[in-house]
C-alpha cells in the first residue's frame, strides 16, 4: 500500500460494502465511554478495548478503515503487535485524528471552531510514518435562531480546507468532517438550509487550496430533524432531503460521501444509510464512518469483562455487517431480529 496514489486509497476507503470505523475519541470521551460501563480509562484499559475492536475476526470484509487518536496509532496488542500492523493484516487501511477538537469562537456566543493547524504539518509528516494512510479533521457548526454565523462558518472552511492540502502534501487521504449538529428544536428543512450552505462554502474553501477533489472524502451529517423538534421526519424522508442536498453542492469529482452517524440510535443510523442507497440518485459512493453507532453494542457487551470479549467482538461484528448490508440498500431490521434470537 506504500506506493498507492492517494485517488486509489481514497477509493478503497469507499469499496462496495465497505465503511470506516471510526475509534478516534479523545480522552475525554473515551473516559465518558468506558465510564458508562464501570471501567476506569487508564491507559491500559483503553488499549485493551481498542485491541478487542482491531482483532476482531472477519471484520475488515465490512471495515475499510480505522480512524486511530495519537495514544492508538502508538499502541500494540498484547502479544507485541502494532495496531497499524493488525489493521492491515485485514486489509483495513490506518487512519488518524488529527484535530485538537473545539474551543468557543471568541466574540460569537454559541459558535465553535477547531483548533489544530499548529505543528499539523510535522505531525502529519510523523503520523504517515507510523503507517497512517489518511487523516480526519472535524468542523462543528450549531443551529439556533441566530446561528450559525456567515463568519463562523466561513472560518471554519478555512480550516478544514488548509488541512485537507497539508494532508495531501503529506501523502494522506483527507477526510472532511463539516459535521452540522442535530441538537435543538430545528426543523429538517432548518438542517438542509444549513447543511448546504455549510457544505458550499467548505468546497470553495477546498477549492482555493487546491484540494484534489479525487483524493478525498466528505464526512458529512445527514439531513434531520433536530433532537428536540416535534416533528420527526421519517426515514425516507431523510434520505431523500440528504441525497437532494448533497447532490446540490458536493462536486461528483468526490470518490464518496462518509456519513456520520451524529447521535442517531444504532438502528435509526442504518436505516438511514440503507434507504438512501436504495434511492441510489449519487455520483458518489455512500458509505459510512460511524463511531458510537457501530462500537456502543461493543462496550454493552463486553462490560470490561474479559470474559465477554467474544460477545463484545460479535456485537461489533453484527453491526457492521448490518451496515455492510445498508451499503447495497439490503438491510432489513429481521437481521436484527436474527440477531437477537441468536
Amino acid at each position: 500500500m506504500k506506493n498507492e496514489n492517494l485517488e486509489s486509497v481514497a477509493r478503497k476507503l469507499v469499496a462496495a460494502g465497505r465503511g470506516i470505523l471510526a475509534a478516534d475519541e479523545s480522552s475525554p470521551t473515551i473516559e465518558k465511554r468506558l465510564k458508562s460501563i464501570g471501567v476506569a480509562s487508564t491507559e491500559e484499559n483503553r488499549r485493551t478495548y481498542r485491541e478487542i475492536l482491531f482483532t476482531t475476526t472477519g471484520l475488515g470484509e465490512f471495515i475499510s478503515g480505522v480512524i486511530l487518536f495519537d495514544e492508538t496509532i502508538r499502541q500494540e496488542t498484547r502479544d507485541g503487535r502494532a495496531f497499524v500492523e493488525v489493521l492491515e493484516q485485514q486489509a483495513i487501511i490506518p487512519g488518524i485524528k488529527v484535530d485538537k477538537g473545539t474551543k468557543p469562537m471568541a466574540n460569537f456566543p454559541g459558535e465553535k471552531i477547531t483548533e489544530g493547524l499548529d505543528g499539523l504539518r510535522e505531525r502529519l509528516a510523523e503520523y504517515r510514518q507510523l503507517g497512517a494512510r489518511f487523516a480526519k479533521w472535524r468542523a462543528v457548526i450549531s443551529i439556533s435562531d441566530k446561528i450559525p454565523t456567515h463568519r463562523c462558518i466561513e472560518t471554519n472552511a478555512e480550516l478544514l480546507a488548509r488541512y485537507a492540502a497539508l494532508s495531501q502534501e503529506a501523502d494522506l487521504v483527507p477526510v472532511v468532517e463539516p459535521e452540522v449538529l442535530m441538537d435543538g428544536t430545528h426543523t429538517i428543512e432548518r438542517h438542509f438550509e444549513v447543511t448546504e450552505q455549510v457544505a458550499e462554502i467548505v468546497f470553495h474553501a477546498l477549492s482555493e487550496h487546491r484540494v484534489t477533489l479525487e483524493a478525498m472524502l466528505l464526512k458529512p451529517n445527514m439531513v434531520l430533524s433536530g433532537k428536540d423538534c416535534p416533528h420527526q421526519a421519517q426515514v425516507q424522508e431523510v434520505a431523500e432531503m440528504t441525497l437532494r442536498c448533497m447532490n446540490r453542492v458536493v462536486p461528483a469529482a468526490v470518490p464518496g460521501l462518509v456519513f456520520l452517524s451524529g447521535g442517531q440510535s444504532d438502528l435509526q443510523v442504518t436505516e438511514h444509510l440503507n434507504a438512501m442507497n436504495r434511492l441510489d440518485h449519487a455520483p458518489w459512493e455512500l458509505s459510512f464512518s460511524f463511531g458510537r453507532a457501530l462500537q456502543a453494542p461493543v462496550l454493552k457487551a463486553w462490560k470490561g469483562d474479559p470474559t465477554n470479549v467474544a460477545d463484545a467482538q460479535r456485537a461489533l461484528h453484527h453491526r457492521a455487517w448490518c451496515n455492510s448490508k445498508a451499503r447495497f440498500g439490503k438491510y432489513t431490521t429481521e437481521m436484527e431480529i436474527k440477531k437477537a434470537a441468536a
